[in-house]
């Protein structure tokens, strides 16, 4: 896999405005391998609650050094960096913090208000922590009424003590059945390459599209430090390809599938597939 080092002038605008503002993106802090292509098109996930994680996942870059306080300030920041560039989709990301009572859903809710306060034309994407899926905490988020609702799965069943230790499958599941409840548009997403097996994949994205999820992500998982979980495997485009014809087959609304795929990655094109899909199962 190469990736092109696209570092012109929408690149190094995307750059400056994140350190005029203060502000933190998952492109960065992750390591993300589309930065190059997303940042030259403007284009960025924001990462809110600071730059450290309370969780320490078997397959994440994020710093997991303690905590500093939450800055009360960072939705109208967020909210001036949309404005600024124009973004028609906004995507809004954050660290797990564990921390705090209500693992920042109020932090997210006031990011949505404000970008919708500022620019109102915008679609505000969310990819939101499970809150130890504390019902509360996620209604907060859920009635602030993001466009689309993220929780990542990340991994199967079998592997999610070693990936993500402090989360769990089912309240995972049990999160997006909720949101889908409130009438959400919801998505989530799985990294392969860390030992699953085809059917357990393929098992994974059947509970993801048994509690109705809309949108699914596939990528391949990139060892970041030697102090991460190991690649057992690198997974073919053709398999990719293969999954995400499985996919789809269940219905979802869009599905997006190969190696550099990201959460993130081509969300406004997704959130559009989706909404062409709402729109004609009105109609039908």
């Amino acid at each position: 896999m190469r990736v092109k080092a696209d570092l012109g002038p929408n690149y190094r605008e995307t750059k400056r405005l994140m350190r005029s503002l203060d502000l933190h993106t998952v492109c960065e802090e992750a390591a993300c391998p589309n930065i190059y292509e997303c940042w030259a098109d403007k284009t960025a996930t924001f990462m809110i609650l600071g730059e450290r994680c309370t969780r320490a996942c078997g397959f994440c870059l994020v710093d997991t050094r303690h905590p500093e306080p939450l800055d009360e300030d960072e939705p109208e920041r967020v909210a001036d960096a949309v404005a600024t560039l124009g973004l028609a989709h906004a995507v809004v990301t954050s660290v797990a913090r564990d921390d705090v009572a209500d693992g920042g859903a109020s932090i997210f809710a006031a990011t949505i208000r404000a970008i919708r306060c500022r620019t109102p034309l915008t679609r505000v994407e969310v990819l939101i922590p499970d809150c130890k899926g504390d019902p509360g905490a996620l209604a907060t988020i859920f009635d602030a009424r993001p466009d689309v609702l993220n929780h990542n799965l990340e991994t199967v069943a079998r592997l999610q003590r070693a990936a993500r230790p402090s989360a769990a499958y089912f309240r995972s599941l049990t999160l997006l059945a909720r949101a889908k409840s409130a009438g959400l548009t919801t998505k989530s997403g799985i990294i392969l390459g860390m030992g699953e097996t085809v059917d357990e994949v393929r098992g994974a994205i059947a509970d993801l599209r048994g509690v109705g999820v809309d949108v699914l992500t596939l990528g391949q998982y990139l060892r970041p430090s030697v102090r991460h979980l190991p690649v057992v495997k690198w997974w073919t485009p053709e398999e990719f390809a293969e999954l995400g014809a499985y996919a789809e087959s269940l219905g979802f609304a869009h599905v997006e599938s190969g190696p550099l795929v990201r959460s993130s990655y081509h969300a406004r094109r997704a959130a559009d597939a989706t909404a062409k899909t709402t729109v004609a199962l009105a109609l039908s």
